[in-house]
């Protein structure tokens, strides 16, 4: 969807709508975490403004939950169908992962030259704790209706059965991705397949080498070379409880603060390892 400033604008004010996605994607109890749910009363508020040329994304997550991934971004798109708006993300520090993901619903994407992007791949962690729980003399006893309905259970050794199944979503979920990108940006690629597929993340300039993303800005700027100095940023930002606005808390934590801050806790230990896995 091409870029453009109406005529009925003349020499008046523009208004762009700006929906900030930062956080890891995914249902976790972190008051940063994105997920649609969360996010569509913003989006279609975004989508809303009449007089908007253009729906503005700002971009900074690590990735997370594929599905919700999938979500948000095709809800993206179906709003920019449905209303007729072009959509352009800025990335700030990373787009990586289902991060990435996000940054392909816009129409245009932007970075930073020190921005990190990619990560296009499908990653499963967890650990094997077998060998301890055997040193302490513990029993692990599992009883399931099927062969694979302890699939990966920590607490006993690793089955190649289990591994193929997981090997097999994993795949699963990588062709989705894969038809993401090459349908948002297959025309503009100049990379090797191995390579793009590859799970590795790239700066800015590079990922604007090999076409990943469309060029090096910032929101401010690239939006007033294109509509003006009169140019309106309007953020529109997620709806908090008044607990949440207050002090911080998520509405579980607000509701029983006791017997849900160590999941939150948790959760947000989890997210910042997630970060620093790209040096953040």
């Amino acid at each position: 969807m091409p870029w453009y400033r109406p005529r009925w604008l003349g020499g008046r004010s523009i208004t762009v709508p700006v929906v900030r996605l930062s956080g890891v994607i995914g249902a976790v109890p972190l008051r940063s975490s994105l997920t649609l749910e969360g996010l569509e009363p913003t989006l279609a508020a975004a989508f809303a403004l009449k007089r908007a040329p253009v729906v503005a994304l700002v971009i900074n997550s690590p990735g997370g939950s594929p599905v919700q991934s999938s979500l948000i971004a095709g809800r993206i798109r179906a709003l920019a169908a449905e209303k007729q708006k072009p959509v352009v993300a800025f990335v700030e520090d990373i787009a990586a992962s289902g991060g990435y993901w996000l940054a392909l619903a816009a129409d245009e994407i932007f970075v930073d030259r020190a921005s990190i992007v990619g990560s296009i791949g499908v990653i499963s962690a967890g650990f094997g704790l077998d060998d301890a729980i055997a040193r302490l003399g513990i029993e692990r006893r599992v009883h399931t209706t099927g062969p694979r309905k302890a699939l990966l259970d920590p607490f006993r050794p690793e089955q190649t059965g289990d591994v193929e199944v997981l090997r097999e979503v994993q795949a699963d979920i990588l062709a989705s991705f894969k038809a993401l990108v090459e349908s948002r940006r297959g025309p503009k690629l100049a990379i090797a397949e191995e390579d793009l597929y590859s799970g590795r993340v790239w700066s800015g300039d590079k990922a604007v080498h090999h076409g990943l993303v469309d060029g090096i800005g910032d929101l401010r700027g690239i939006l007033r070379e294109r509509y003006g100095d009169k140019l309106k940023l309007r953020p529109v930002n997620r709806q908090r409880s008044w607990l949440q606005r207050r002090f911080g808390m998520s509405r579980a934590t607000a509701a029983n603060p006791l017997a849900e801050a160590l999941p939150e806790i948790l959760a947000e230990v989890e997210a910042a390892a997630l970060w620093r896995r790209y040096g953040l």
